[in-house]
């Protein structure tokens, strides 16, 4: 299935609209590590089915630096972003607003980035958010994810009609943000490449992308660094990561266990997988 521009737009709709508020009621009280649930093995598996994963579009499942805060987005009425806290061994609901790009944090948990924008980490919740500055903020770059490494790298996408965005990042550099550039063509092949995650060590890079060799909608390919800092050929991350469905969204938890990410599962339900990050080292190039 070809991942329209509208579906696009709805993963960057959000601006100032209202979101329904959801009590813990909405959610079942859940226990021990990632949020209660057994860890998937090296197949991808829904995350917490009918609990999290359920009828509907839940996306964006991540787990924050400290692995003491979950966040995932849902389009009940609005598209809200719900956080979870750990306290006491239970994971309880604690915060909800509005979406306005898919978030990810920087590693020293620190901040929350949401597409052009952030929010800084505030004793116990979060700061308003701010804009990253005219060097991202363009009015011709449609961010969706923009995720970030320890050493200061950014990676980001650009949603577009015909698919044909492209990523790119900024490093910093004697402590200036250089200006974005495209990545090279090992990366920008084919169509609608999008949602990066970058490892924290600037190490591999992962994101979706739809292309001929592909099982089916958009899949998840894998890029790693090689010795001269160039980015190695694209490899597709295989069908027990994959589907004949759209596979999107990948983000690895900050305890470097596993891999979320998002399936559109068929008639307009979107789940959260997750599977283990041994893949990652599997497909890693021997030489």
């Amino acid at each position: 299935m070809k991942r329209s521009y509208i579906f696009i737009t709805l993963l960057l709709s959000i601006l100032t609209m209202g979101s329904k508020s959801y009590s813990q009621d909405d959610f079942s009280i859940l226990k021990g590590p990632y949020m209660g649930q057994k860890p998937p093995g090296m197949v991808a598996e829904p995350f917490a089915p009918g609990i999290i994963s359920k009828e509907g579009w839940q996306i964006g499942g991540m787990f924050a630096p400290g692995m003491k805060e979950f966040y995932f987005t849902t389009n009940r009425k609005k598209n809200t972003v719900i956080g979870f806290r750990q306290q006491n061994n239970s994971w309880k609901k604690y915060i909800e607003f509005p979406r306005r790009g898919q978030i990810a944090f920087s590693p020293d948990g620190k901040r929350m980035h949401m597409a052009k924008g952030y929010k800084d980490r505030i004793d116990d919740g979060w700061s308003e958010r701010k804009s990253l500055g005219p060097m991202f903020d363009r009015k011709d770059w449609h961010i969706m994810r923009l995720s970030a490494s320890a050493k200061g790298t950014y990676v980001f996408d650009e949603a577009t009609k015909d698919g044909n965005g492209v990523l790119r990042y900024s490093q910093r550099v004697d402590g200036k943000r250089e200006a974005p550039k495209p990545l090279s063509k090992a990366i920008n092949t084919g169509k609608w490449n999008a949602h990066p995650f970058i490892a924290p060590d600037d190490s591999y890079l992962i994101w979706d992308s739809e292309r001929e060799e592909g099982y089916g909608g958009n899949d998840l390919y894998i890029s790693y660094r090689q010795k001269n800092g160039a980015w190695g050929a694209a490899i597709n991350m295989g069908d027990k990561v994959n589907s004949d469905k759209e596979d999107f969204g990948a983000n690895v938890t900050p305890d470097g266990k596993y891999i979320f990410f998002n399936r559109n599962v068929g008639d307009g339900n979107t789940d959260i997988f997750w599977v283990d990050t041994q893949v990652i080292e599997n497909l890693r190039p021997k030489s």
